[in-house]
């Protein structure tokens, strides 16, 4: 992987996890916030997988039903984690 590559899918991660966290204080009360909330979770989610779908095609990398990959954002190396449990 590129350190492009690795640059694109920490931003992602990065938004994801703000947005996550932002998520347990923000309450429906507000609710154009909420709202807006909700669909930028969304969209970032789908963008998040997105982007592992394309680049698991593009390097072919394996798969387990039990398994996602991670990244080293120092190394930009990938690992399979399966989950045995």
């Amino acid at each position: 992987m590129t350190p492009e590559e690795r640059n694109e899918i920490q931003a992602l991660f990065e938004r994801k996890n703000g947005l996550t966290e932002l998520a347990k204080i923000v309450t429906a009360d507000n609710n154009e916030l909420y709202e807006k909330l909700v669909k930028d979770l969304g969209e970032t989610g789908t963008k998040f997988q997105q982007w592992w779908d394309e680049k698991a095609k593009q390097y072919g990398w394996e798969s387990h039903p039990k398994g996602n990959w991670e990244i080293n954002f120092q190394t930009c190396e990938i690992t399979l984690v399966v989950n045995e449990a």
